[in-house]
């Protein structure tokens, strides 16, 4: 079931209601479940859960793997990465984000509500925001991580701004050679370009990733693309 926005949204929209409406925050929660088709929050954080596909990516992925996450702003690239660490925090797998997008603050804002009431889960993550992001520094703090890791950073194109940085090439290659020796699993979140169209694709695809840089897609062993609620996992990018 498709919602008309991401679950961190519907419950700010809750709490303005609370406060407009003056009603406790769980009647405004249960009033906007019912306004996207649940008969309650509970039913509507069940139905989410379920049609969420966090399980079936997870158990396709293998060690080691270097894995593409791309789709337009606004489609839920971000929340799925996050539902993804959250999911394999829960069975126990070493986490971390790597952002140069958003503050630590913000992450932890975000897991903590996906997570409810659970948000001992959501701290099992571990988040870095640094501005010295790059690829020597994902595997430095990484170098005695478990085999079974999942680590994913936000995002492809950011890597790339930074002169005093390697190039993207050089950094994907020692990602996926890291990767690889470590049997680390890396989720690389990427921009799609604007000129993408989906009334002409449903789903966007290798050609569509914003590339200001050239950018050796074919070190990536998978793509996951997301638009308008589908998911589409491609066996490989090029």
């Amino acid at each position: 079931m498709r919602f008309s926005a991401p679950i961190f949204r519907l419950k700010r929209r809750a709490r303005l209601l609370s406060r407009s409406a003056s009603i406790p925050l769980n009647q405004a929660l249960d009033r906007i479940a019912r306004a996207e088709g649940a008969g309650s929050w509970s039913a509507l954080t069940a139905r989410l859960a379920a049609s969420r596909p966090t399980s079936r990516i997870l158990s396709e992925l293998q060690p080691g793997e270097l894995v593409l996450l791309a789709a337009r702003p606004g489609q839920g690239k971000t929340l799925l990465a996050l539902e993804l660490l959250l999911e394999a925090a829960k069975h126990g797998r070493e986490t971390c984000f790597f952002t140069l997008e958003w503050s630590e603050q913000e992450t932890r804002s975000r897991l903590e509500q996906l997570q409810g009431d659970n948000s001992a889960l959501s701290r099992r993550v571990r988040i870095d925001a640094s501005d010295a992001i790059c690829a020597d520094h994902v595997i430095d703090r990484m170098r005695h991580a478990p085999r079974s890791s999942l680590v994913i950073i936000d995002y492809l194109q950011l890597l790339d701004q930074d002169r005093r940085k390697p190039g993207i090439g050089d950094q994907l290659a020692a990602l996926g050679e890291f990767a690889t020796g470590s049997g680390i699993t890396f989720i690389l979140l990427s921009q799609v370009d604007r000129r993408y169209d989906p009334a002409t694709r449903p789903v966007p695809d290798v050609g569509d990733i914003r590339m200001p840089n050239p950018v050796p897609l074919a070190l990536f062993s998978r793509a996951c693309f997301l638009q308008d609620g589908e998911i589409r996992l491609d066996p490989a990018a090029a």
